[in-house]
């Protein structure tokens, strides 16, 4: 089991992503039912490594369109 925190570094550490926060785990895990399962250890979080690994290596990201790339249009 490993906190939010380590889960972030080690999931870049072994490049399994380019990025991540506990933060942004905070948010994933509260989103998405297949996240793995979530264990409260005093005021923090924390998941299983050998879940959460394939669980992000699998992960398909949808980003969102940049709009601040684009011209701003008036009508």
């Amino acid at each position: 089991m490993v906190s939010f925190r380590e889960l972030a570094r080690r999931l870049v550490a072994d490049g399994v992503v380019q990025t991540m926060s506990h933060q942004r785990l905070s948010k994933i895990a509260a989103t998405d039912p297949a996240f793995p399962p979530v264990v409260p250890v005093g005021s923090s979080k924390a998941v299983d490594y050998r879940l959460a690994e394939p669980y992000f290596r699998n992960r398909r990201v949808r980003p969102g369109e940049r709009t601040d790339l684009k011209p701003r249009t008036t009508e």
